[in-house]
């Protein structure tokens, strides 16, 4: 039986693709991405994230559940504190220092990335929060396992932890969690209701593209503004 989540599948899947042939993440897999347009997205990803725990904790206010919500809150306290310390600990390697994460300056894409996402969040209901964040999770999963099918991206110097990380069982059960979830959501709503969730899916799904468009080419603002 089809789910809800099948037909977000389809409606993404040319973003998607666009997203799986993007120099960017082929350049991680094959290991030939310029490592400053690397370290250009770390930190990026790295106030990026800042943002996306927000959306945990929004969801853990709006979850209809104390289990929901307590695994919401989770979510929050595993971003801020492991995944970003990984972060920390990769863009050490590459000569980021903490300091300079935190001083990073927004991009115009990433503010607009995290400020919809919000928007959705604080204005709608936790069936459109997870539509607006579900892209985040999903995409990145898919992006891992597709690369850790490349020969030699698992264990490649730079970009190898990477790949490890997102291609993971546990990121992976993250993602199953959060699309399971969407589905139970979004059972017995209208049409209406539906359409929107599912716009809000494909939005963040374009702006997932942006991002790493926007990390590849280390652009901070689509054109020059003084």
């Amino acid at each position: 039986m089809a789910t809800f989540t099948d037909r977000l599948l389809r409606s993404v899947a040319p973003i998607w693709e666009r997203v799986y042939q993007h120099p960017f993440v082929t350049g991680l897999g094959e290991g030939t991405l310029p490592v400053e347009s690397f370290k250009f997205y770390l930190k990026q990803d790295y106030i990026y994230l800042i943002d996306y725990a927000k959306m945990f904790a929004l969801a853990s206010v709006k979850a209809y559940d104390l289990e929901t919500s307590a695994r919401f809150a989770a979510l929050q306290e595993s971003t801020l504190h492991t995944e970003m310390e990984l972060h920390r600990q990769y863009a050490a390697r590459f000569g980021i220092s903490r300091e300079e994460l935190e001083a990073t300056e927004p991009s115009f894409v990433m503010l607009g990335y995290t400020s919809y996402m919000l928007l959705v969040a604080q204005q709608g209901s936790l069936a459109e929060l997870v539509s607006a964040l579900l892209p985040c999770t999903w995409s990145y999963w898919e992006i891992g396992k597709r690369l850790a099918q490349v020969e030699g991206a698992l264990d490649h110097e730079l970009y190898g932890e990477w790949v490890r990380m997102y291609s993971s069982d546990e990121f992976g059960q993250l993602a199953i969690w959060l699309i399971d979830i969407m589905n139970e959501l979004a059972d017995g709503k209208n049409e209406q209701e539906l359409a929107r969730l599912e716009a809000y899916f494909v939005n963040t799904s374009k702006m997932e593209y942006m991002f790493w468009d926007m990390a590849y080419r280390e652009e901070m603002w689509p054109c020059a503004i003084n």
